[in-house]
């Protein structure tokens, strides 16, 4: 447990937490709506600091990072809680369990993981790294320091005051909007009370210089609506501008919405169609393995720049120039932050980590009873 760097204490011995936009105020002996930060004497601690709840090597391309260092293997991991409680989360058991447990492992352990295990970037996913973002800071300032690059996964729902923190270590991040960014979707399936603060964290890091990508997990019935992906590409677009890739996402029944159906292929192909049509140039169809909107494509002359099936590189078409990679059928650039490396011709760039092997599994007595408190 470590006291927080994102909050401000009120004169009654409340906190207020300014990680995420909900900023709860939690009396003493509580918790935020997260279920990881808890006001201890008038304080507010990270009671996850330092526990990992998962751990592995992935490619870049689960997160979804498809133009940030193509073909790089990245060390992901977690910690337990989130700032959501979507309905559909395949993560649940991460981020819905209200336990203050874990391995212990140091930001300088996690650091010398990344290098042992070859990986080029440490993700910080599986559930809201926001949440978490003092133990991201350290271990990412670390591996910044190591020559390693750093991302999130993130729903976006969050501070001014997190992005400029994070933005000392953080290169790049994948947004999720969930529902084409419906309000009412996000209310009733994810208990979001506002969509605005993920649009402001888009701006804020666009003005940092962090990568964005977003995601869009189309769901049928509930949040797949034409209208509302046109109103958010739009947005997207006037905030990003129309080179931002967009990936929108299969659904698929897990949690609390186990009666609801995958999202028909056939209407993802219409988001991408439609986002295409706003004038978007990189979109793709995830969690769909073998669509040809897994590929990127070169905006000019329509032919595919790097071919993909699932999580894996299959096909390089580009050709690098004075620092920038360009299409080699015509000649245009492709928006590609960082080098194509050539992890990519690997058979696999999954790892399993031990992490049990060099880390003991904790459960901290330390910290409140996890509960919400009034007023939050």
């Amino acid at each position: 447990m470590k006291e927080a760097v994102l909050y401000k204490p009120l004169a009654d011995g409340r906190v207020v937490c300014t990680a995420c936009a909900r900023y709860c105020k939690i009396p003493k002996g509580y918790w935020g709506f997260c279920g990881v930060r808890s006001n201890v004497g008038g304080k507010l601690y990270l009671s996850v600091y330092g526990l990992i709840s998962a751990i592995a090597v992935d490619p870049i391309e689960k997160k979804p990072l498809t133009h940030f260092y193509p073909g790089a293997m990245v060390l992901s991991l977690s910690t337990f809680g989130c700032n959501w409680a979507c309905q559909y989360c395949q993560n649940f058991d991460l981020s819905q369990r209200r336990r203050v447990e874990g391995f212990e492992v140091a930001p300088e352990k996690v650091v010398e993981l990344a290098e042992t295990y070859g990986a080029h970037g440490i993700t910080y996913t599986y559930n809201e790294p926001t949440i978490f973002i003092e133990y991201a800071h350290d271990i990412g300032v670390l591996a910044r320091k190591r020559g390693l690059f750093n991302t999130f996964v993130t729903n976006g729902f969050m501070t001014p005051e997190a992005v400029e923190y994070a933005s000392e270590f953080l290169d790049a991040a994948t947004v999720d909007f969930k529902g084409n960014g419906n309000r009412k979707f996000l209310a009733r399936f994810s208990m979001v009370p506002d969509v605005e603060p993920i649009y402001q964290t888009l701006e804020e890091m666009k003005r940092r210089g962090i990568w964005v990508e977003i995601t869009d997990l189309v769901v049928p019935k509930y949040g797949d609506s034409l209208e509302d992906a046109r109103n958010m590409v739009r947005r997207i677009i006037d905030i990003l501008g129309p080179e931002v890739p967009i990936h929108f996402l299969r659904f698929h029944p897990d949690y609390r919405m186990l009666d609801v159906p995958p999202t028909p292929v056939e209407v993802l192909e219409r988001h991408v169609e439609l986002a295409k049509s706003e004038g978007m140039k990189y979109v793709y169809v995830g969690n769909v393995p073998g669509h040809k909107y897994e590929h990127t494509y070169c905006p000019e002359c329509g032919r595919p720049v790097i071919k993909r099936y699932g999580f894996d590189i299959v096909e390089v078409n580009l050709v690098e120039r004075g620092g920038e990679y360009r299409c080699k059928f015509c000649g245009a650039k492709i928006n590609i932050a960082g080098k194509i490396l050539p992890t990519w011709r690997l058979e696999s760039r999954f790892a399993y980590v031990p992490i049990n092997l060099v880390a003991r599994y904790v459960r901290r007595t330390d910290a409140p009873a996890p509960q919400s408190g009034p007023n939050i």
